[in-house]
């Protein structure tokens, strides 16, 4: 039988898979919920992944 290579997992190198975080903005508003805004990967878009390599851009050097 012959060995079938596994996929590698093509999760974000630059957010390591966490795309989005929430940051406080310290304080509370009137109601006592913390303000916080959600940044997201650049790279990725805070989908934590990265798209697959295509056929042409596997082999070939810039």
């Amino acid at each position: 039988m012959a060995h079938r290579p596994t996929t590698t997992a093509r999760i974000c190198s630059d957010c390591d898979g966490f795309a989005s975080a929430a940051i406080t903005l310290g304080g509370r508003d009137r109601t006592g919920h913390r303000r916080t805004i959600t940044a997201h990967c650049p790279a990725c878009h805070g989908t934590g992944t990265r798209p697959a390599r295509t056929a042409a851009t596997a082999g070939s050097r810039a």
